[in-house]
């Protein structure tokens, strides 16, 4: 009696508490028996650490001290865990070899969410801890080397509004043949993301036409250009020779995405330019969704990363879509 607990004591009553029952640092007491029998508590360390050792809790805080970045603050501990949560409306970038690497260290532990998700103030991106009750100093001292070699681990970048271009392209669609539903889509996936479109232009399949309104779009203020249809291989398809027309440099054409393998990136001084595939009017979740936050976070993409999208980048075509809450998107 009278000793002081050397760890947190989880309770658990299903289906109403998960939680802390007793806390680190709490003085034993004749009374607390009862309690600590039923959370199955015949022994309980109280603990006198050693030179060279520290702490669970310590070294929690210590860890997540050494791989966060901007934009995130960490919890307080609980249960020997500390959590990383988003202080604002962006998207999570991980470090994953250096995530890895935290995590070969051994007795350490790193979780995090998938990189590149879109994350909401108050979300828990991460968690750390260690495994055992202490660790040594020099473990602990590994991962903050690594954190400061190789970090941020973990950083938020705030997503920004940008005033946004719609251009649609397709002569049925400029001479009235058929109703656009491509606009409509794409402003509600700018919309959601806190953006607004400016200008919206229906063009016909005239690669002049499509430079000059482009052009046009960006020396009317928009940030980013959205264009959709005329990327296939079909000789009418003229909507990346438009783009050139413009001035831009494309930076690729073609993901390995499904659907929305017919994609392109291009650059006009400092406006982005993407090129929508057709998908987007029939798919929910398309590689639109993938890009489109990176490009108004001003998080670059780079080829290299392109071609790792192959891996998660294929589409399950669920009954019930529930992106980005799903595996799409999610390996590369």
């Amino acid at each position: 009696m009278g000793l002081k607990l050397a760890h947190d004591h989880t309770q658990i009553i299903p289906g109403k508490f998960k939680g802390v029952g007793f806390k680190r640092g709490h003085i034993v007491r004749r009374g607390d028996l009862p309690k600590l029998l039923d959370l199955g508590k015949r022994e309980v360390f109280v603990l006198s650490l050693r030179p060279g050792e520290v702490h669970e809790e310590d070294a929690a805080k210590r860890i997540a001290r050494a791989v966060v970045g901007r934009n995130l603050k960490l919890g307080v501990p609980r249960e020997g865990k500390v959590d990383i949560v988003a202080k604002t409306f962006g998207l999570l970038k991980i470090r994953v070899d250096a995530l890895k690497r935290m995590n070969r260290i051994g007795a350490v532990i790193l979780s995090t969410r998938h990189n590149h998700s879109l994350v909401r103030p108050g979300d828990v991106v991460a968690g750390t801890r260690i495994i055992p009750l202490f660790i040594q100093e020099a473990k602990v001292a590994r991962a903050e080397e690594i954190g400061c070699v190789l970090g941020p681990v973990i950083d938020l970048l705030p997503i920004r509004s940008k005033r946004v271009g719609i251009l649609v392209t397709g002569s049925e669609i400029f001479e009235g043949r058929i109703r656009d539903r491509s606009a409509d889509i794409v402003r509600g996936k700018v919309e959601a993301l806190g953006s607004k479109v400016t200008k919206t232009a229906v063009i016909d399949d005239d690669p002049s036409r499509i430079g000059d309104e482009i052009a046009g779009m960006k020396r009317a203020g928009c940030q980013v250009i959205v264009t959709t249809g005329g990327l296939s291989v079909d000789p009418d398809d003229v909507t990346l020779a438009g783009i050139r027309r413009s001035g831009a440099k494309v930076v690729f054409y073609g993901t390995p995405v499904l659907p929305g393998a017919m994609f392109a990136l291009a650059r006009l001084e400092k406006t982005v330019i993407l090129g929508a595939p057709a998908c987007v009017v029939h798919d929910p979740a398309t590689v639109l969704d993938i890009l489109l936050p990176r490009v108004l976070a001003d998080d670059p993409i780079s080829i290299a990363e392109v071609a790792d999208m192959g891996h998660g980048g294929l589409c399950l075509h669920c009954p019930i879509c529930r992106y980005p809450v799903c595996p799409f998107g999610k390996g590369g």
